[in-house]
């Protein structure tokens, strides 16, 4: 799946979603596997699926996994609409292009991916000697493994993500002290944007498996809340508190993007990350860099994000915010006394907390 085109891996991870356990396709595909007869069901139906479609019932009812099973005892294809509540035809030929590629020796897998590439609509292969579940969705084919094994691998990810997230917290904490004492480097900088882009990575390999846990996955989809949150959100405030001038035309998205288009070699490279990032060519890790602020103020209570951005438009670095007083504070648009204190006694808090936890 490493060479799956975008457009194909998500339309996979749909079809996915609606062949995951829990759903009356899962059930009725199991059926099928469990009585030892094969399959061929398109999930979707228009003129191009039914100029491929020969013989057959039309049918056009409920759809129900009863349903499925017992219309595979029949030769032949079951159609059913894309909403999966309709089954719509049945002990259908499918006689696809046969110019299209395919590496498929059996002529059910063959038929199967020459369907999925002509019609754009997956195509669910259940294979009756090899007792296999196999989804082909444009050009690639995916074949649903026991749910103990994705949970297996399921987990063993989310153990990783859980050390990479503890030494990602070290890591922002580190940088939060040393933003405090005016002592960031390049190097802390990318290495923060570093271990958020590895924790995204390994969270959105989780993700793939909980769209394919289905109902199986609930307690997976709770854990991994519960380790990201606000993870996405730290991503963009690192990249908006260091933002050289030179590249401020680049949205944080922009950036990310980049960030993710790293390859794994290139992520663990720190100059790599930098260079992404616009803080030099990645020679001089040891330059320092001054940030904005924005992270700070992201853990300042209750304060607006329209109020953050104006209190770093008018301070320009976290320095002078920390050293700014309420009357300072008061300058900026939209910052009152009641909320000027605030922020005043928030940063205060921040910076000692902060230092606390760095040295004692």
């Amino acid at each position: 799946m490493a060479q799956d085109r975008p457009e194909d891996t998500l339309q996979l991870r749909e079809t996915l979603a609606r062949i995951a356990p829990g759903t009356a396709l899962r059930d009725g595909l199991e059926r099928i596997l469990r009585g030892r007869t094969g399959a061929l069901i398109v999930l979707g139906y228009d003129k191009t699926v039914d100029s491929i479609s020969t013989g057959g019932f039309q049918l056009d009812v409920p759809f129900t996994s009863t349903g499925l099973r017992e219309l595979a005892k029949m030769d032949g294809a079951i159609i059913v609409d894309s909403s999966i509540s309709r089954i719509l035809r049945a002990a259908v030929h499918l006689m696809p292009d046969h110019t299209l590629p395919s590496n498929e020796t059996g002529t059910r897998h063959r038929t199967a991916d020459r369907a999925a590439r002509q019609t754009g609509f997956p195509v669910i292969s259940v294979s009756q000697s090899m007792q296999i579940i196999a989804a082909y969705v444009g050009e690639t084919r995916h074949v649903l493994e026991d749910t103990g094994q994705i949970l297996s691998r399921a987990n063993q990810a989310l153990a990783t993500l859980e050390r990479y997230k503890m030494r990602l917290d070290e890591v922002a904490s580190t940088l939060s002290a040393l933003e405090i004492e005016d002592l960031v480097t390049v190097r802390d900088v990318a290495v923060v944007a570093q271990r958020l882009e590895m924790v995204t990575r390994i969270a959105r390999e989780i993700e793939d498996y909980i769209v394919e846990l289905g109902t199986d996955g609930r307690l997976l989809a709770l854990q991994l809340e519960e380790l990201v949150t606000g993870v996405d959100t730290e991503r963009e405030l690192v990249i908006r508190d260091y933002l050289p001038r030179s590249r401020r035309s680049k949205s944080p998205e922009e950036l990310l993007a980049q960030l993710e288009a790293l390859s794994a070699t290139e992520l663990v490279d720190p100059a790599a990350t930098a260079r992404v990032l616009g803080l030099g060519n990645g020679e001089h890790l040891d330059g320092a860099v001054t940030p904005r602020g924005y992270r700070l103020l992201a853990k300042v209570p209750r304060l607006p994000v329209s109020v953050v951005d104006r209190l770093v438009d008018h301070f320009g670095t976290l320095q002078k915010l920390l050293s700014a007083g309420i009357d300072d504070l008061q300058a900026v648009d939209g910052v009152g006394e009641l909320r000027a204190r605030s922020v005043r006694e928030g940063l205060s808090r921040l910076a000692e907390s902060t230092i606390l936890e760095r040295y004692v």
